[in-house]
């Protein structure tokens, strides 16, 4: 039953006014896919039916993800009518709550939660520390996507200058999300230095950075394909990016089109 709840999840945002019309219902479509890939990797690396390896725990990340963003797709309407930096708060709070949200129901509450309630509860802080540092490597990985992928997101729709192009608003996300996954582990990377002076070079760090980039925007392929075909979706992209709405043709007016008919002469010359 807790493996449903995610799916409740986004059939309870269908529910909400501005979903409401068989539009929406196409967000089904690349969350299932997605969750069809993300299902079979895991079965490739799972040696026994009750066997749970670390590959198949970090294989939870895309799918996390995956409901974060059909979520911020649904919920874009109420995000995409303030300014770039309330709008980058929001899908920021959007992402990382519906990731939690997922992995917890999906992997188990126990996993997720207990492990960072050990080490804020005073009274087992001690007893249970070293539980809660190992769950730190996945508690990291699985929040690290969301304020990526919000961070690109607005670095596309300053690339854009408000205008739509489909083709352009893939190449400029994607250069977006190789910026933001750039910068970011050089910053970690810079500290580190600082923390602990000659440790490992830059590219562990490049490296998880580039696996990040490709996660992603493979995550976000199926997202971005339907907004290019569906137009409700097109319209909540648009409301993420804050690009403009397509303007209707402008007639001028007082000038009315008059179609070019040729004159004919007829003479009355006898």
């Amino acid at each position: 039953m807790p493996r449903l709840l995610p799916w409740l999840a986004i059939l309870a945002l269908l529910a909400l006014k501005p979903n409401r019309g068989w539009s929406a219902w196409w967000i089904w479509l690349p969350l299932a896919c997605l969750a069809a890939g993300c299902h079979c990797l895991q079965l490739t690396f799972r040696g026994s039916p009750n066997d749970v390896s670390a590959a198949e725990l970090l294989l939870n990340i895309p799918l996390t993800l995956a409901f974060a963003l059909a979520a911020l797709w649904l919920l874009s309407s109420y995000l995409g009518g303030h300014n770039r930096l309330r709008t980058l708060l929001g899908s920021l709070v959007v992402l990382a709550a519906f990731m939690v949200f997922t992995f917890a129901a999906t992997v188990g509450w126990g996993v997720a939660l207990e492990p960072l309630a050990s080490l804020l509860d005073p009274r087992h802080c001690a007893a249970t520390a070293n539980v809660g540092l190992l769950a730190l490597p996945f508690l990291i990985p699985l929040v690290l996507p969301a304020p990526g992928v919000a961070a690109a997101m607005v670095l596309c729709g300053l690339a854009c200058r408000g205008r739509h192009r489909p083709f352009g608003l893939f190449l400029w996300l994607f250069m977006s999300l190789l910026a933001v996954w750039v910068a970011a582990p050089g910053l970690a990377y810079v500290l580190w230095r600082i923390a602990s002076p000659g440790s490992a070079g830059y590219a562990p760090f490049l490296g998880i950075g580039l696996l990040m980039v490709a996660v992603t925007f493979a995550t976000l392929l199926p997202f971005l394909i339907l907004s290019a075909i569906s137009p409700f979706f097109r319209e909540r992209l648009k409301a993420l990016l804050h690009l403009k709405p397509e303007a209707p043709p402008v007639i001028e007016a007082g000038r009315i089109e008059v179609p070019d008919v040729e004159p004919r002469l007829t003479s009355t010359l006898p």
